[in-house]
C-alpha cells in the first residue's frame, strides 16, 4: 500500500488551511487549534516548511507564518518533498545509485523510474489552490467506475463543472 506519513498529510493539512485564507499570518498554537492537530507536530511542520521555502516565517509580536509564493505556486509534490525527501515508490530512485543490493541485477529498475516519475508529475499537477476549491464529486476507482459526467479514466482536480 502507498501511504504518505503522518507528517506530510499534517503537512498538506496546515498549508490547505493557509492557503484558505492566505493574507494572514498563521503562529503554530493558533494554527494547531483550527485544524484540530497537535501543536508539537505543528510547530515542528512548520519550521520545515519555512527550511524548504515553503513558507515565510515572520519574527516578533505580531509574527508568524505565511505561505512564501501563491497557492497556485506550490504543488503537493514540493510539500511531500520538504517534509519526506525525494518522492518515490521504491528505492529506485532518479540519481541515487546505489540504494538498493539488487540494483546490479534487477530486471525492472527502469521501470519503476517511470513508475516513480508518473507519481512525481501527477503530484506537480496538483497545488494547493486545487485544494482551496470544493472537493471533487467522484474520483475515478480503479474498478474503472467514474462519474458519467468525467472522462473515463480521468481523476478530477479541479473545481467540480
Amino acid at each position: 500500500m502507498l501511504r504518505l506519513t503522518r507528517q506530510a498529510d499534517y503537512g498538506i493539512v496546515l498549508m490547505r488551511h493557509m492557503a484558505s485564507d492566505a493574507e494572514r499570518l498563521w503562529n503554530a498554537p493558533d494554527l494547531a487549534a483550527e485544524a484540530f492537530l497537535p501543536p508539537p507536530m505543528v510547530s515542528k511542520i512548520l519550521k520545515l516548511l519555512a527550511k524548504e521555502g515553503l513558507l515565510q516565517s515572520h519574527r516578533g509580536v505580531k509574527g508568524g507564518y505565511s505561505l512564501a509564493r501563491a497557492s497556485e505556486e506550490i504543488s503537493m509534490a514540493q510539500i511531500i518533498t520538504a517534509l519526506e525527501g525525494p518522492i518515490a515508490v521504491t528505492e529506485c530512485i532518479e540519481n541515487s545509485p546505489g540504494e538498493c543490493v539488487q540494483e546490479p541485477v534487477c530486471p525492472v529498475r527502469g521501470h519503476w523510474q517511470i513508475l516513480n516519475r508518473a507519481v512525481r508529475k501527477a503530484l506537480d499537477e496538483i497545488t494547493l489552490a486545487h485544494l482551496v476549491q470544493p472537493s471533487p464529486r467522484l474520483l475515478v476507482t480503479l474498478g474503472g467506475h467514474h462519474d458519467p459526467q468525467e472522462r473515463p479514466g480521468t481523476l478530477p482536480v479541479g473545481p467540480p463543472g
